[in-house]
Protein backbone atom coordinates (compact mmCIF):
# COMPACT_ATOMS: atom_id res chain seq x y z
CA UNK A 1 0.00 0.00 0.00
CA UNK A 2 1.42 3.21 -1.08
CA UNK A 3 0.93 5.87 1.62
CA UNK A 4 1.25 9.56 1.04
CA UNK A 5 2.49 12.46 3.22
CA UNK A 6 -0.56 14.48 2.14
CA UNK A 7 -4.06 14.65 4.60
CA UNK A 8 -7.76 14.97 3.40
CA UNK A 9 -8.98 18.55 3.69
CA UNK A 10 -10.91 19.26 7.23
CA UNK A 11 -14.75 19.51 5.84
CA UNK A 12 -15.90 20.92 9.12
CA UNK A 13 -13.70 23.87 8.64
CA UNK A 14 -14.31 24.30 4.86
CA UNK A 15 -18.36 24.30 5.88
CA UNK A 16 -17.53 27.31 8.49
CA UNK A 17 -15.51 29.27 5.92
CA UNK A 18 -18.49 28.62 2.95
CA UNK A 19 -20.93 30.14 5.63
CA UNK A 20 -24.23 28.73 4.01
CA UNK A 21 -27.90 29.84 5.28
CA UNK A 22 -30.59 28.58 3.42
CA UNK A 23 -32.56 31.52 1.33
CA UNK A 24 -36.04 32.07 1.71
CA UNK A 25 -36.03 30.72 -1.93
CA UNK A 26 -34.42 27.64 -1.52
CA UNK A 27 -36.80 27.00 1.09
CA UNK A 28 -39.76 26.94 -1.01
CA UNK A 29 -38.07 23.72 -2.74
CA UNK A 30 -38.32 21.37 0.41
CA UNK A 31 -40.73 18.87 -0.29
CA UNK A 32 -43.88 19.11 0.41
CA UNK A 33 -45.88 16.02 2.59
CA UNK A 34 -47.06 14.65 -1.04
CA UNK A 35 -43.46 14.71 -2.05
CA UNK A 36 -42.60 12.90 1.26
CA UNK A 37 -44.64 10.58 0.64
CA UNK A 38 -44.22 9.84 -2.91
CA UNK A 39 -40.62 8.72 -1.41
CA UNK A 40 -41.58 6.65 0.63
CA UNK A 41 -43.35 4.67 -1.19
CA UNK A 42 -41.24 4.58 -4.83
CA UNK A 43 -37.68 4.83 -3.34
CA UNK A 44 -36.63 7.69 -5.15
CA UNK A 45 -37.82 11.64 -6.12
CA UNK A 46 -36.69 14.37 -8.50
CA UNK A 47 -36.40 17.77 -7.09
CA UNK A 48 -37.64 21.15 -9.25
CA UNK A 49 -34.58 22.99 -10.23
CA UNK A 50 -32.12 23.75 -7.04
CA UNK A 51 -28.62 24.92 -8.26
CA UNK A 52 -28.28 27.50 -10.74
CA UNK A 53 -26.54 27.27 -13.97
CA UNK A 54 -23.53 29.18 -12.92
CA UNK A 55 -22.86 26.89 -10.29
CA UNK A 56 -23.30 23.82 -11.91
CA UNK A 57 -21.41 25.33 -14.47
CA UNK A 58 -18.43 26.28 -12.16
CA UNK A 59 -18.54 22.67 -10.49
CA UNK A 60 -18.31 21.26 -14.20
CA UNK A 61 -14.95 23.50 -14.88
CA UNK A 62 -13.56 22.23 -11.32
CA UNK A 63 -13.98 18.52 -12.18
CA UNK A 64 -12.10 18.93 -15.41
CA UNK A 65 -9.27 20.62 -12.96
CA UNK A 66 -9.56 17.52 -10.72
CA UNK A 67 -9.02 15.15 -14.22
CA UNK A 68 -6.15 17.33 -14.77
CA UNK A 69 -4.60 16.39 -11.40
CA UNK A 70 -5.16 19.60 -9.90
CA UNK A 71 -6.40 19.50 -6.35
CA UNK A 72 -6.06 20.54 -3.34
CA UNK A 73 -4.38 17.59 -1.57
CA UNK A 74 -4.23 13.72 -1.98
CA UNK A 75 -6.04 11.23 0.59
CA UNK A 76 -2.87 9.34 2.43
CA UNK A 77 -3.92 6.13 0.84
CA UNK A 78 -4.30 5.35 -3.40
CA UNK A 79 -6.33 2.28 -2.70
CA UNK A 80 -9.38 1.48 -0.99
CA UNK A 81 -12.14 3.81 -3.37
CA UNK A 82 -12.66 4.68 -6.28
CA UNK A 83 -9.51 6.51 -7.41
CA UNK A 84 -9.51 6.89 -11.79
CA UNK A 85 -6.60 8.22 -13.35
CA UNK A 86 -6.56 9.15 -16.82
CA UNK A 87 -4.25 5.92 -17.31
CA UNK A 88 -6.30 3.90 -16.31
CA UNK A 89 -8.70 4.54 -19.73
CA UNK A 90 -12.46 3.11 -19.93
CA UNK A 91 -15.56 4.43 -20.73
CA UNK A 92 -16.47 4.93 -16.97
CA UNK A 93 -14.26 7.00 -14.79
CA UNK A 94 -15.15 6.83 -11.02
CA UNK A 95 -13.16 9.18 -8.29
CA UNK A 96 -14.66 8.93 -4.97
CA UNK A 97 -14.05 11.85 -2.04
CA UNK A 98 -13.56 14.74 -4.15
CA UNK A 99 -14.47 17.29 -1.69
CA UNK A 100 -11.58 15.53 0.94
CA UNK A 101 -9.52 16.39 -2.13
CA UNK A 102 -10.90 19.85 -3.50
CA UNK A 103 -12.31 22.33 -1.68
CA UNK A 104 -14.39 24.00 -4.69
CA UNK A 105 -16.56 20.77 -5.08
CA UNK A 106 -18.00 21.54 -1.05
CA UNK A 107 -19.72 25.11 -2.56
CA UNK A 108 -22.11 22.18 -4.04
CA UNK A 109 -21.56 18.83 -2.08
CA UNK A 110 -21.78 20.32 1.41
CA UNK A 111 -25.08 22.92 0.44
CA UNK A 112 -27.31 22.82 3.55
CA UNK A 113 -30.20 22.39 0.24
CA UNK A 114 -28.85 18.79 -0.08
CA UNK A 115 -28.96 18.26 3.77
CA UNK A 116 -32.53 20.07 4.04
CA UNK A 117 -34.13 18.13 1.17
CA UNK A 118 -32.95 14.54 1.91
CA UNK A 119 -33.89 15.52 5.74
CA UNK A 120 -37.52 15.98 5.06
CA UNK A 121 -37.41 12.50 2.44
CA UNK A 122 -35.61 10.64 5.27
CA UNK A 123 -37.76 11.88 8.02
CA UNK A 124 -35.02 12.51 10.08
CA UNK A 125 -33.27 15.66 12.25
CA UNK A 126 -30.14 15.49 11.19
CA UNK A 127 -28.02 14.96 7.92
CA UNK A 128 -24.33 14.23 7.72
CA UNK A 129 -22.77 13.74 5.00
CA UNK A 130 -21.20 10.47 4.05
CA UNK A 131 -18.77 10.69 1.21
CA UNK A 132 -19.27 12.38 -2.58
CA UNK A 133 -17.98 11.21 -6.53
CA UNK A 134 -17.43 11.84 -9.48
CA UNK A 135 -18.65 9.73 -12.31
CA UNK A 136 -18.31 10.46 -16.22
CA UNK A 137 -19.17 7.83 -18.30
CA UNK A 138 -17.70 8.12 -22.01
CA UNK A 139 -19.89 7.90 -25.54
CA UNK A 140 -20.37 4.23 -26.03
CA UNK A 141 -18.76 2.60 -29.02
CA UNK A 142 -21.17 0.24 -30.68
CA UNK A 143 -18.60 -2.75 -29.73
CA UNK A 144 -18.99 -1.93 -25.72
CA UNK A 145 -21.25 -0.85 -23.35
CA UNK A 146 -21.02 1.13 -20.71
CA UNK A 147 -23.71 -0.01 -18.16
CA UNK A 148 -23.46 0.27 -14.32
CA UNK A 149 -25.01 -3.21 -13.17
CA UNK A 150 -28.04 -2.90 -10.95
CA UNK A 151 -26.62 -2.41 -7.10
CA UNK A 152 -28.07 -1.12 -4.19
CA UNK A 153 -25.88 1.64 -2.40
CA UNK A 154 -26.56 0.23 1.21
CA UNK A 155 -24.61 -2.71 0.45
CA UNK A 156 -21.02 -1.06 -0.41
CA UNK A 157 -21.56 0.59 3.39
CA UNK A 158 -22.47 -2.69 5.62
CA UNK A 159 -20.42 -0.81 8.38
CA UNK A 160 -23.54 1.61 8.71
CA UNK A 161 -26.30 0.94 11.14
CA UNK A 162 -28.77 2.94 9.51
CA UNK A 163 -31.57 1.96 7.10
CA UNK A 164 -32.16 5.67 6.03
CA UNK A 165 -29.24 6.20 3.94
CA UNK A 166 -29.66 8.41 0.76
CA UNK A 167 -28.29 9.27 -2.60
CA UNK A 168 -28.04 12.68 -4.27
CA UNK A 169 -27.59 12.46 -8.16
CA UNK A 170 -26.50 15.83 -9.16
CA UNK A 171 -25.70 15.85 -12.83
CA UNK A 172 -23.54 18.78 -14.45
CA UNK A 173 -25.86 19.41 -17.89
CA UNK A 174 -29.02 18.58 -18.47
CA UNK A 175 -29.48 14.76 -19.05
CA UNK A 176 -31.25 12.75 -21.85
CA UNK A 177 -32.00 8.98 -21.66
CA UNK A 178 -29.72 8.61 -24.31
CA UNK A 179 -26.61 9.58 -22.25
CA UNK A 180 -27.06 6.49 -19.72
CA UNK A 181 -28.76 8.44 -16.94
CA UNK A 182 -29.38 6.83 -13.40
CA UNK A 183 -31.94 4.34 -13.53
CA UNK A 184 -34.36 2.89 -10.69
CA UNK A 185 -36.58 0.22 -10.46
CA UNK A 186 -39.34 1.86 -8.54
CA UNK A 187 -40.53 0.64 -5.13
CA UNK A 188 -37.56 -2.02 -4.84
CA UNK A 189 -36.11 -0.57 -1.82
CA UNK A 190 -38.82 -2.73 -0.07
CA UNK A 191 -37.31 -5.84 -1.70
CA UNK A 192 -36.03 -8.38 0.64
CA UNK A 193 -32.86 -10.38 -0.05
CA UNK A 194 -30.36 -7.64 -1.95
CA UNK A 195 -28.31 -6.52 0.83
CA UNK A 196 -25.75 -7.24 -0.77
CA UNK A 197 -26.16 -6.40 -4.43
CA UNK A 198 -22.35 -4.82 -4.87
CA UNK A 199 -22.54 -5.50 -8.75
CA UNK A 200 -21.49 -1.76 -9.59
CA UNK A 201 -19.44 -2.98 -12.14
CA UNK A 202 -20.98 -5.99 -13.40
CA UNK A 203 -23.33 -6.07 -16.69
CA UNK A 204 -25.89 -7.79 -15.01
CA UNK A 205 -29.25 -5.93 -15.91
CA UNK A 206 -30.74 -8.89 -17.55
CA UNK A 207 -29.79 -11.66 -15.03
CA UNK A 208 -31.16 -9.60 -12.35
CA UNK A 209 -34.36 -8.77 -13.52
CA UNK A 210 -35.42 -12.03 -14.72
CA UNK A 211 -34.32 -13.35 -11.22
CA UNK A 212 -36.90 -10.43 -9.81
CA UNK A 213 -39.61 -11.51 -12.48
CA UNK A 214 -39.59 -15.13 -11.39
CA UNK A 215 -39.72 -13.76 -7.66
CA UNK A 216 -43.21 -12.28 -8.84
CA UNK A 217 -41.69 -8.50 -8.66
CA UNK A 218 -42.88 -6.21 -10.85
CA UNK A 219 -39.39 -4.66 -12.86
CA UNK A 220 -40.68 -0.68 -13.64
CA UNK A 221 -37.47 1.07 -14.62
CA UNK A 222 -37.33 4.68 -14.31
CA UNK A 223 -34.64 6.63 -16.01
CA UNK A 224 -33.88 9.95 -14.22
CA UNK A 225 -33.69 12.27 -17.04
CA UNK A 226 -33.02 15.93 -15.74
CA UNK A 227 -32.04 19.55 -16.60
CA UNK A 228 -29.22 20.84 -14.94
CA UNK A 229 -29.90 22.31 -11.59
CA UNK A 230 -32.32 19.30 -10.78
CA UNK A 231 -31.53 16.44 -8.14
CA UNK A 232 -33.09 13.05 -8.10
CA UNK A 233 -32.42 11.04 -4.40
CA UNK A 234 -32.69 7.47 -4.08
CA UNK A 235 -32.97 5.51 -0.77
CA UNK A 236 -29.95 3.17 -0.09
CA UNK A 237 -32.05 0.68 -0.58
CA UNK A 238 -33.03 1.42 -4.24
CA UNK A 239 -31.98 -1.22 -6.58
CA UNK A 240 -30.57 1.21 -9.65
CA UNK A 241 -28.25 1.49 -12.13
CA UNK A 242 -27.50 3.19 -15.68
CA UNK A 243 -27.62 2.12 -19.14
CA UNK A 244 -24.71 2.60 -22.02
CA UNK A 245 -24.10 6.54 -22.92
CA UNK A 246 -25.46 5.98 -26.91
CA UNK A 247 -24.68 9.97 -27.24
CA UNK A 248 -22.03 11.65 -28.98
CA UNK A 249 -21.03 13.51 -25.51
CA UNK A 250 -20.17 12.65 -22.22
CA UNK A 251 -22.07 12.44 -19.20
CA UNK A 252 -20.78 14.03 -15.76
CA UNK A 253 -22.65 13.63 -12.75
CA UNK A 254 -21.77 14.13 -8.89
CA UNK A 255 -23.22 11.46 -6.21
CA UNK A 256 -23.50 12.40 -3.06
CA UNK A 257 -23.92 9.97 -0.35
CA UNK A 258 -25.99 10.88 2.97
CA UNK A 259 -26.15 9.93 6.46
CA UNK A 260 -29.34 10.38 8.79
CA UNK A 261 -28.77 11.26 12.38
CA UNK A 262 -28.78 7.91 14.22
CA UNK A 263 -26.05 6.45 11.79
CA UNK A 264 -23.26 4.75 13.30
CA UNK A 265 -20.62 2.51 12.95
CA UNK A 266 -21.04 -1.64 13.58
CA UNK A 267 -19.09 -4.35 12.90
CA UNK A 268 -19.61 -6.39 9.60
CA UNK A 269 -18.51 -9.82 8.73
CA UNK A 270 -18.40 -11.72 5.35
CA UNK A 271 -17.80 -15.02 4.86
CA UNK A 272 -15.80 -15.15 7.87
CA UNK A 273 -13.68 -11.86 7.03
CA UNK A 274 -14.01 -8.65 8.83
CA UNK A 275 -14.71 -5.52 6.29
CA UNK A 276 -14.30 -2.24 6.54
CA UNK A 277 -14.78 0.95 4.78
CA UNK A 278 -12.35 3.04 3.54
CA UNK A 279 -13.32 6.05 5.43
CA UNK A 280 -12.69 4.25 8.55
CA UNK A 281 -8.96 4.75 8.34
CA UNK A 282 -9.73 8.32 7.82
CA UNK A 283 -12.28 9.70 10.44
CA UNK A 284 -11.32 9.77 13.93
CA UNK A 285 -12.51 6.86 16.71
CA UNK A 286 -14.43 6.38 19.24
CA UNK A 287 -12.85 5.54 22.83
CA UNK A 288 -13.67 2.09 22.00
CA UNK A 289 -11.31 2.19 19.02
CA UNK A 290 -14.04 1.88 16.87
CA UNK A 291 -14.88 4.76 13.55
CA UNK A 292 -16.61 7.33 14.68
CA UNK A 293 -19.69 8.28 11.85
CA UNK A 294 -20.43 11.31 13.01
CA UNK A 295 -16.74 12.77 12.91
CA UNK A 296 -17.37 16.56 11.62
CA UNK A 297 -13.86 16.46 9.98
CA UNK A 298 -15.25 13.41 7.52
CA UNK A 299 -18.59 13.94 8.22
CA UNK A 300 -20.27 17.17 8.54
CA UNK A 301 -23.42 17.86 9.08
CA UNK A 302 -24.78 19.57 6.38
CA UNK A 303 -28.57 20.32 7.83
CA UNK A 304 -29.90 20.20 11.36
CA UNK A 305 -33.51 21.10 12.38
CA UNK A 306 -32.56 22.54 15.28
CA UNK A 307 -30.81 24.65 12.59
CA UNK A 308 -31.88 28.53 12.39
CA UNK A 309 -32.87 28.08 8.73
CA UNK A 310 -35.13 24.62 8.46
Amino acid sequence: MTRLTTQPLNLSSVLKELNFSLSAEQLRLLPTAEDVTFFQEHGWFITKKVFSDELIDKIYQVSQEFYQGIKDTNLPYEDGYGNWKKEDGGLIRNNEHISLQKKAFCQLTLNPILGAIAGRLAKTSEIRLWQDQIITKEPTPKTNNSKVGWHIDSSYVSNSTSKKLLGAWIPLHDVTEKQGPLVVIDRSHKWQGNEHMRSFNQDNHQQIEAKFTKQGKEVKKIPIVLKKGQISFHDGLLVHGSYSNTSDSSRLAILVSLQDKDNRYQEFWNNGKQIHHFLDRLCRKQTSGLPDYTDPKIFPVLWSSNSQNK
